[in-house]
C-alpha cells in the first residue's frame, strides 16, 4: 500500500484539521473486486489535490487501515459491493449507513475487515464527520487475473465524477495534472497498472483463471 501522507492532524475535540482521506478498497486480481482500487488509481493519475488530501489504495488491508479512518475529517470510499442489482450500477451512501451497507453481503474479507475498521473508529470516537461511500455492483469476480467487465469499467467513469463532485465540495481542489504521475508517487504499483494488467495477460491455455485441476482434480488421483 501507497499513499499521499496527509499534513499532520490535531486530535482535539472539534479542533481536528481537515484531513480527507480518499479510499479505494479491493483486490485487482479478481475482476470486478478491484472496482475500488481502479477508482483510486484512476483519480491519481489524472488529478492532483490539496496538501491535506490523502489518496490511499487500501487493497484487503482490513483493520490496517483504521489509522487512516481515524485522521480523517472525511472519508470518501470507492469499493465494489453486492446490492442484488444490475451490474454496473452505482449506489451512493453517506455517513452512519455506511457500516451497515459494507456489511450488507460479503463478497470476500475484505469487506468484513473494513467493516470493522469502521466500527472501532467509531468506537474509539474517532469517525470521520462526513463519509461518502460510491459502491459499484460487480458483474463477474470469478476470474482470477481478470479485469473490470466493460459495464463495470463504464461505471468507473461516472464513479469518479460524482466522487470529484463530493470532493469539490469538501474542498479538496481537484485540478488536472499537469505533470505525469511518477512511479515513486504512484498509490498503486506500476505492474498492476490497469492498461499494462490487461495487456501483459497471459491466455487460459499459459495460466489457469478460475482453478488448477492438478491441485482441485475431480477424482483421487493414485501415485
Amino acid at each position: 500500500m501507497r499513499k499521499n501522507p496527509p499534513e499532520s492532524a490535531c486530535h482535539g475535540d472539534g479542533d481536528k484539521q481537515e484531513t480527507i482521506c480518499v479510499m479505494g478498497i479491493g483486490n485487482v486480481l479478481w475482476a470486478d473486486e478491484g472496482f475500488g482500487v481502479r477508482c483510486i488509481e484512476a483519480l491519481q493519475q489524472r488529478y492532483e489535490f490539496a496538501p491535506h488530501v490523502s489518496l490511499i489504495d487500501g487493497g484487503t488491508q482490513g483493520l490496517y487501515l483504521i489509522q487512516h479512518v481515524q485522521e480523517a475529517t472525511r472519508l470518501l470510499i470507492f469499493d465494489a459491493v453486492d446490492y442484488g442489482l444490475e451490474p454496473g450500477t452505482l449506489k451512493l451512501v453517506e455517513d452512519d449507513d455506511v457500516p451497515r451497507f459494507m456489511g450488507a453481503k460479503k463478497m470476500s474479507l475484505h469487506q468484513t475487515g473494513f467493516q470493522e475498521v469502521l466500527s472501532l473508529a467509531m468506537l474509539t470516537e474517532k469517525y470521520p464527520r462526513s463519509v461518502l461511500l460510491i459502491g459499484c455492483q460487480p458483474e463477474y469476480l470469478e476470474d482470477y487475473g481478470g479485469s473490470l467487465r466493460p459495464r463495470v469499467k463504464l461505471a468507473l467513469e461516472d464513479a469518479l465524477a460524482h466522487g470529484l463532485a463530493t470532493l469539490r465540495e469538501w474542498g479538496a481542489r481537484p485540478t488536472l495534472r499537469t505533470q505525469p504521475l511518477s512511479v515513486h508517487d504512484a498509490v498503486t504499483f506500476c505492474e498492476l497498472d490497469l492498461l499494462r494488467y490487461e495487456d501483459e495477460r497471459p491466455s487460459e491455455d499459459l495460466a489457469c483463471r478460475s482453478g488448477d485441476d492438478r491441485f482441485f482434480p475431480d477424482t483421487p488421483q493414485t501415485a
